[in-house]
């Protein structure tokens, strides 16, 4: 049964994000290719591929996006105009719904998230995908399980914890950490926590589940950003710390002003001009790595 703060977040969000995309249509130099079936566990286990028309005949590097939402909320239905955004870029996107928590507790989306990498590097090249070229972006929620599922990538110590194999010749040539959640290993676990965690975040789980914790010097070269006015705004300091203490290129970024206020997730309302220069920025981070 959902937490009463996870109740009153979707209810939230579902109006917030209903409104932000009122009027958007898919883009004219879009192709889109819908609900693929990435795995057979669940229903919800589907994706978009979203790629420019005007260049259809050419491997285009690839990025994933792991939805926001708590664990709790979303689906690629609520990330398509975003996404198509970035493809408009000059990028092959990939948009995929994950199972929620309560009913699928963890690691439920993270196994998702390494069945959707998996789908890519065997059938990827058919959408005309540049598998030597994949990066990855998720924001609040979706920051973490980019966080964490780069940290199984790279860390073989912790990749034992799980009981899943990623694909053997998958690497992200850099990822996009979002206004996210990286560190939990000193909190006591919160209605979101206690939705997603098979036992309700005991302090094995948090530490677990805390991106911070898991960082090694090979992991992915970072773009992070948060807002001035996010509920998540100290959450890169610790990031940034692991990184650096690892030796791992990254990018920092904040964006707003007391007379400009940002708020959690602002990217993914792209009729505004500060989402588009936050995304400008990510992209160009991304395009510093393609080999």
């Amino acid at each position: 049964m959902l937490s009463i703060a996870s109740r009153i977040f979707i209810r939230n969000c579902t109006k917030s994000d209903t409104k932000r995309d009122e009027g958007l249509t898919t883009p004219e130099d879009i192709e889109r290719f819908d609900d693929i079936k990435y795995a057979d566990t669940d229903p919800c286990q589907l994706m978009d591929i979203y790629r420019p028309k005007n260049i259809a005949d050419k491997k285009l590097p690839v990025i994933v996006s792991s939805h926001g939402g708590g664990w709790v909320y979303g689906n690629k239905e609520i990330y398509q105009y975003y996404c198509m955004n970035l493809a408009q870029r000059g990028f092959v996107v990939v948009n995929y719904t994950y199972r929620l928590a309560p009913k699928h507790k963890y690691p439920s989306a993270i196994e998702d998230t390494n069945s959707v990498y998996t789908w890519i590097m065997n059938n990827g090249a058919d959408y005309g995908m540049d598998l030597n070229n994949i990066f990855a972006v998720g924001d609040s929620a979706g920051a973490q399980i980019v966080g964490i599922y780069a940290s199984i990538l790279t860390n073989s110590e912790y990749a034992s914890q799980y009981s899943f194999r990623a694909p053997e010749k998958l690497k992200l040539n850099a990822v996009g950490l979002n206004c996210g959640k990286y560190n939990t290993s000193n909190e006591k676990a919160s209605g979101f926590f206690k939705d997603m965690l098979p036992n309700k975040g005991t302090k094995e789980e948090l530490i677990k589940v805390s991106v911070v914790e898991h960082i090694t010097e090979q992991f992915p070269p970072s773009f992070i950003f948060t807002a001035n006015k996010d509920f998540l705004i100290n959450e890169p300091a610790s990031l940034i710390k692991s990184l650096e203490a690892k030796g791992v290129e990254y990018e920092s970024k904040l964006y707003g002003t007391e007379e400009n206020p940002l708020y959690h997730v602002f990217h993914c309302n792209i009729k505004s001009e500060d989402a588009k220069i936050a995304n400008d920025d990510e992209v160009s981070f991304f395009k510093k790595y393609i080999q």
